[in-house]
């Protein structure tokens, strides 16, 4: 799930080299936390979140086929 978002993000921002995906897994659930730049966290959400509800769907849509439960957060630096 890791490699999906990680790929997914590369395309969608103007800086793919500060994309830093981490996932922790557990028993039924895995959170996969995803950190862009800054000036690229307006792309990642999305108008309304759109952006970051379609990533969630097709997260999701890939974890079923391995019976699991995927949690996507997106990671704000201050």
């Amino acid at each position: 799930m890791k490699e999906l978002v990680q790929v997914l993000a590369k395309h969608l921002v103007t800086k793919p080299d500060a994309v830093e995906v981490r996932e922790t897994q557990g028993e039924t659930a895995s959170v996969v936390e995803l950190k862009v730049a800054r000036e690229d966290l307006g792309r990642i959400i999305g108008k309304q979140g759109r952006m970051a509800k379609s990533i969630r769907t097709i997260l999701n849509a890939a974890a079923s086929r391995a019976n699991r439960k995927v949690i996507l957060e997106i990671i704000e630096e201050k």
